[in-house]
């Protein structure tokens, strides 16, 4: 799958299980990390964990591809690594504290039509 392929993917799922203030962040210039970004915002800790069981289980199921790893699931910042893409569900608090948009507004926001 294609990094834009999957970027979009991602952005569907967590869109479709009303994820909040989806947005994306092309950070390939700025790290080795990954070439995306990709930040939602969960309404409690119980939406932040359905968002990320969500996405786990839909990428396997439609499209066979499961995340390199899942760090944060007893926190309010859950991040599931899928490679090109590092995928981050926030706790408005946790989102606003760590403020991920600032510390990488160098970068590239990339426009999602989920």
């Amino acid at each position: 799958m294609q990094e834009a392929q999957l970027l979009k993917a991602l952005a569907a799922i967590l869109d479709s299980k009303k994820a909040q203030e989806i947005t994306a962040i092309h950070t390939t210039e700025q790290t080795i990390l990954s070439d995306y970004f990709l930040l939602c915002t969960g309404t409690s800790s119980t939406h932040v964990k359905a968002l990320a069981d969500e996405l786990e289980f839909e990428m396997k199921n439609r499209h066979g591809v499961l995340p390199r790893g899942v760090e944060g699931r007893a926190t309010g910042w859950i991040l599931l690594d899928y490679g090109t893409v590092l995928v981050h569900i926030f706790l408005k608090e946790q989102r606003e504290y760590y403020n991920l948009e600032r510390l990488w507004e160098d970068s590239e926001r990339v426009m999602l039509n989920s």
